[in-house]
């Protein structure tokens, strides 16, 4: 079971009402104007999880070559492992992001010079007007968009993807090879709250005017034990060692 298929822990979320405690995932409504505080279209549908992503009665039947969402970080964690792997850390993540690509870091990996899609982001109004214009109103299928010099798909758009450091706001200034994020210990949460890891990529939510973060470098953190309808994640299969 899952942890949105679990209710939440109240002693870790002090100040959620109980509605917000029940089993289920976040979940983005459409607000009828765009007015009003950041983050109102965010509600917890009862019920939601990685098989029923829409509620009770939905199913991932027909969109099996969607990344899957509604999965909480130590689920993803505990699927990587149970295939030999890990999940990657955020300089991993970043590098593979940029595929090979040195200069600054800004839209392109989202959109063309001419302004055409080239991933899965929100073309319109954030958050009342989407036009679709990269064909798809929510996830897309894994591939359907040209891959990085990687050869890696959707490491921009679609769905934000976990990574392993804890958050802590800023990039690490360590001078290293392959960096890794702060210690637990380091980090400073206060009683009654749950840490926050860092996520990747943005997503299919991600738009001009609002989140803009469909670059390689942009990040935002992610409550440890809290599932969304836009974040999912991907594994890494290290070299063997000699």
């Amino acid at each position: 079971m899952t942890l949105a298929e679990r209710p939440l822990d109240p002693k870790s979320h002090r100040d959620w009402p109980q509605e917000m405690l029940v089993p289920g995932s976040m979940a983005f409504v459409p607000p009828k104007e765009a007015k009003g505080e950041d983050g109102r279209w965010w509600q917890n549908v009862a019920g939601a999880n990685w098989r029923q992503p829409h509620g009770p009665g939905s199913s991932i039947a027909g969109t099996e070559n969607h990344p899957v969402v509604d999965i909480a970080y130590d689920e993803a964690l505990a699927y990587a492992n149970w295939l030999g792997r890990s999940l990657p850390t955020e300089a991993q993540w970043e590098f593979a992001a940029r595929g090979g690509r040195d200069g600054d870091d800004d839209w392109s990996s989202a959109y063309d010079p001419e302004g055409k899609p080239i991933a899965n982001t929100w073309q319109g109004i954030f958050p009342v007007l989407n036009t679709n214009g990269d064909g798809y109103a929510e996830t897309a299928p894994v591939g359907c968009f040209p891959p990085n010099g990687y050869g890696l798909y959707d490491m921009i758009g679609n769905v934000w993807e976990w990574t392993s450091d804890w958050y802590r706001s800023g990039h690490s200034k360590a001078v290293a090879v392959n960096p890794i994020g702060p210690e637990l210990a380091s980090l400073r949460i206060a009683p009654g709250q749950t840490p926050s890891r860092v996520i990747k990529g943005g997503s299919y939510l991600c738009s001009m005017n609002y989140c803009c973060r469909f670059r390689p470098a942009a990040r935002q953190p992610q409550e440890n034990d809290l599932a969304a309808a836009h974040l999912g994640f991907r594994t890494v299969l290290s070299k063997p060692t000699p």
